[in-house]
């Protein structure tokens, strides 16, 4: 049974569903980051030289793969018109190496990077459950004021 949030409990109906939908917003923006962050290290990886060739069939594979056994899906909210979400203080890991020392170097980067964007994911994915949670708090309350959502 969901507990009220006393740290959401001044925000309105109103507030509280757009600070919700404000945070599930900036998880898909570091989702998407997540997994280009990690498509970068697969890439890096798989070549294993610093000139980074790989056969389309090795490329088709490595972006593919999930390595659990599921493959990678397209991303399901992105918009060619909308403007990519932006990476602060992580782009210095977004370089070509020169060589296999750089090559390693900027997988040990990528790899920092892929860790604070877990973290940061895991933060946004609590405060989700916990707006979630109050949400349903809220419409037990006062079934009818779930009506909102649909304009009634």
């Amino acid at each position: 049974m969901p507990e009220p949030s006393p740290y959401l409990e001044t925000l309105t109906l109103a507030e509280l569903r757009v600070y919700r939908e404000r945070l599930r917003t900036e998880e898909e923006r570091t989702s998407y980051w997540r997994r280009l962050v990690h498509a970068r290290i697969d890439l890096l990886e798989a070549t294993g030289t610093a000139d980074g060739s790989l056969s389309l069939t090795d490329l088709v594979r490595v972006l593919g793969d999930t390595g659990n056994g599921q493959g990678r899906h397209a991303l399901h909210r992105v918009r060619a018109a909308e403007p990519l979400p932006d990476l602060p203080a992580l782009a210095e890991v977004w370089v070509m190496p020169t060589d296999d020392a750089g090559r390693v170097e900027a997988v040990r980067r990528l790899r920092d990077a892929e860790t604070q964007l877990t973290g940061y994911r895991a933060a946004l994915h609590r405060r989700i459950d916990e707006a979630t949670a109050e949400l349903i708090v809220r419409y037990r309350r006062d079934p009818s004021s779930a009506l909102s959502v649909l304009g009634a």
